[in-house]
């Protein structure tokens, strides 16, 4: 096995230095070299900066020995969402959300954006210092068996009431927009009614995070036991969820990013130990936000309201809401500007203590996407609120610059025990092997922001890891 291992992440390099040469070194100045309407000022090279400074800590990822699962989301994000679609957008002169401040903060919109990411690097290089994981022997979190038939049988009943109470299982294949008019109708909301958007997002959380944790639960069981695959009563509980979750997660009526959670996921519970399948997620990563990502956009209406995707541009996919992070930052820091001011960490505490009615607390802060944007003029509840303009609204530039020196030493620390505890503990009921991925691919909706918005998912999904965990070796409750 030591021999394999390394062996495969030899030869897979000379078919990713190529790509990765491509797609993070020349396509940045690929970028800039289009011809726009933009102006080549100093916001414009600093971008360029970030673009290349992303490009370089991603490709850093993708030719590394070891798995970083997290660090390499979050450099996948920073690449293409932070670095690629703003210079694009800086280069033809058009921006996805408007920007009602001057050009000066989109210019300190960006600095902030390279000062996070340096942060971010500097955490993890802290967390490389940290000693060596111990081998000792105390209570490992595993899977308890009774538990996660109960969590299938949680997931079978919330995905059940999700399709009943939409009207069948033909409507998640229509669009977004007819899954939001009938969950608004299923519970009595609407737009800006945060009672309905909450009843919303519950019943939604409630229909498709069980089944996909079911899933990757019973997913990793298979893939680590051989009497697994051959015992029905794995068998037909997991093709049961495969079918629940092509309905109730599949990429036609869900956000793309939640589809990539799911996908990411998936994709790191079956090959645990792969770093060929490691690279290729990363590298054709790019691809995809590049390619498929515009063309998806066509799901989020029905007939009457899609929009066709204009391709007359190289540019024009990264010239689309999907990459508005940038033009968010650089509102939230005209909006506290204006007079606003920091929130000094109202706005955390709000999607920490997201589980709290608003009733119970009248001053419970809003959705800082939602907040800035109807500063902004626009009642839409799609803006994103990257983790920067969160960071900074809260605690200032330092304060931001802290937080992100934190998630660097989480992140960093996370993927070592990661590596560690499924290359040295390939058990079913190893329950970091299925936390990990997930935290990985859900990093994306995290950093997309905003924090409120995303919190409703974690909390189910931290409930529902809680219910399958045990910290006690019960060889009756042992999967096998």
């Amino acid at each position: 096995m030591t021999v394999e291992v390394p062996g495969r992440a030899v030869l897979s390099r000379p078919l990713s230095v190529p790509l990765i040469g491509g797609l993070v070194g020349a396509l940045p100045l690929v970028v800039a070299a289009q011809p726009g309407e933009g102006l080549r000022d100093t916001t414009f090279w600093l971008q360029l900066v970030v673009a290349c400074y992303a490009g370089v800590r991603l490709c850093a990822m993708v030719l590394s020995g070891r798995r970083r699962l997290i660090q390499g989301a979050f450099w996948l994000f920073g690449y293409l969402a932070m670095g690629i679609a703003p210079l694009a957008q800086s280069v033809l002169g058009r921006d996805p959300t408007p920007v009602l401040g001057p050009r000066g903060d989109t210019e300190m919109a960006t600095v902030l954006v390279l000062c996070g990411m340096v942060a971010f690097d500097v955490g993890a290089l802290l967390a490389r210092h940290r000693p060596h994981i111990r081998r000792v022997r105390r209570p490992a979190a595993r899977v308890h068996r009774g538990r996660l038939y109960l969590l299938v049988a949680l997931a079978y009943v919330a995905s059940a009431l999700l399709i009943v109470r939409l009207g069948g299982p033909a409507v998640f294949f229509t669009s977004r927009q007819e899954i939001s008019s009938t969950l608004n109708e299923a519970t009595g909301g609407g737009a800006g009614d945060a009672g309905g958007e909450a009843g919303n997002a519950l019943l939604r959380g409630f229909g498709t995070v069980p089944a996909m944790l079911a899933l990757l639960f019973l997913t990793r069981w298979l893939v680590t036991s051989r009497a697994a695959r051959r015992s029905p009563a794995v068998l037909l509980p997991w093709a049961g969820l495969i079918v629940v979750n092509t309905i109730v997660n599949n990429p036609v009526s869900n956000p793309r990013y939640w589809f990539l959670t799911v996908l990411f996921a998936l994709l790191f519970t079956v090959f645990p130990r792969s770093p060929v399948m490691y690279r290729a997620a990363l590298a054709l990563g790019v691809v995809i936000a590049l390619l498929i990502f515009p063309f998806t956009d066509r799901f989020r209406y029905d007939e009457d309201g899609r929009r066709p995707v204009e391709t007359d541009a190289l540019l024009e996919p990264l010239v689309v809401k999907d990459y508005d992070q940038m033009n968010m930052l650089a509102n939230t820091i005209t909006f506290a500007g204006d007079g606003n001011g920091h929130s000094y960490g109202e706005q955390l505490a709000g999607a920490a203590l997201f589980w709290v009615p608003r009733g119970m607390w009248e001053d419970k802060p809003q959705d800082t996407g939602f907040l800035v944007g109807g500063w902004m003029g626009t009642n839409s509840a799609n803006l994103s609120s990257p983790l920067w303009a969160e960071l900074w609204l809260d605690f200032g530039g330092l304060g931001m610059t802290v937080g992100f020196l934190a998630v660097g030493y989480f992140a960093a620390r996370t993927d070592r025990r990661y590596v560690a505890r499924t290359v040295d503990d390939p058990s079913p009921g190893n329950v970091l092997a299925v936390v990990v991925p997930v935290l990985a691919g859900y990093s994306f909706i995290l950093l997309r922001g905003s924090l409120l918005q995303a919190s409703g998912r974690i909390g189910i999904a931290v409930l529902c890891v809680l219910l399958v965990t045990t910290l006690r070796d019960d060889p009756r409750a042992r999967l096998r």
